[in-house]
């Protein structure tokens, strides 16, 4: 369950996209926060079957423990939570595994909707809803429309993502707007992007020891920090989150400056 919210977290969440790692609560360990977070959750399948269990097993044990992290991350403090779902390219899995894919985010805005809406969680999609069936679709937008106001955390689910289909469907919009190339700029074309107005990460986890981005927020994590740990996904916990922020922190985030320059 969420802890009660506090006057201080009903904040609007969006802000420039050059904003500031926030001050961390109480802790020694932790002296910034990152605003926003982008997880790349893998290893629901190798968690199962080294369970033997079905892959699909592993999948809603992947589901369940979003939940969990989400609580974590409202109560750290971060107010932008990108998750990677499901890619375009995961449409290649098994049938079986990608209809149980798609009934598993259906069943899981069903059940869990009411709940975050109740405890000021605002829900976005990145991500084509070309392709994702129609009954779907629709609860996508419904989940969108129902918390559209909410103020605490931002969960942004990426679905049917890809971060080459994402500048490629922005830069379709730039042309359909008319606007002169001269007159472009990075800052324009972000905007054009599905997550638009929503600062870029501070910090990308992804877990089970792999290190790549898989086409994962490629334009957005330009300057991000990349962690990654061997954990699998469904093990995860808000340990290994703090883990990953401690890291974070011993960090120098230089934005291509200097040090001097960069802390200044």
């Amino acid at each position: 369950m969420f802890a009660a919210k506090t006057t201080s977290e009903v904040n609007s969440l969006e802000s420039p996209k050059s904003a500031d790692t926030q001050t961390a609560p109480a802790s020694p360990e932790l002296r910034s926060i990152p605003y926003h977070v982008g997880i790349i959750m893998d290893g629901n399948g190798r968690w199962a079957q080294s369970r033997g269990l079905p892959r699909l097993a592993g999948h809603q044990r992947g589901v369940d423990n979003i939940r969990r992290i989400l609580e974590s991350c409202v109560e750290l403090g971060i107010k932008v939570l990108t998750i990677y779902a499901f890619s375009t390219e995961n449409w290649h899995r098994p049938q079986e595994e990608v209809s149980g894919l798609m009934r598993l985010l259906g069943l899981t805005i069903q059940r869990q909707l009411n709940e975050l809406h109740a405890n000021g969680v605002q829900i976005r999609h990145s991500g084509r809803l070309d392709g994702i069936n129609k009954h779907l679709q629709n609860q996508i937008r419904h989940a969108l429309h129902v918390t559209r106001n909410n103020e605490r955390i931002i969960l942004n689910v990426a679905f049917n993502y890809g971060g080459r289909a994402e500048i490629l469907d922005a830069m379709r919009r730039v042309i359909a707007d008319g606007i002169d190339p001269n007159e472009l700029t990075e800052e324009l074309f972000s905007k054009y992007l599905y997550t638009g107005d929503l600062v870029d990460p501070d910090l990308i986890i992804r877990t089970a020891g792999e290190w790549r981005l898989s086409n994962f927020l490629i334009w957005q994590a330009a300057y991000a920090e990349y962690y990654t740990t061997p954990t699998y996904w469904p093990d995860f916990d808000e340990h290994e989150l703090r883990k990953a922020i401690i890291e974070y922190n011993d960090r120098e985030r230089r934005f291509g400056r200097v040090p001097d320059a960069a802390t200044k």
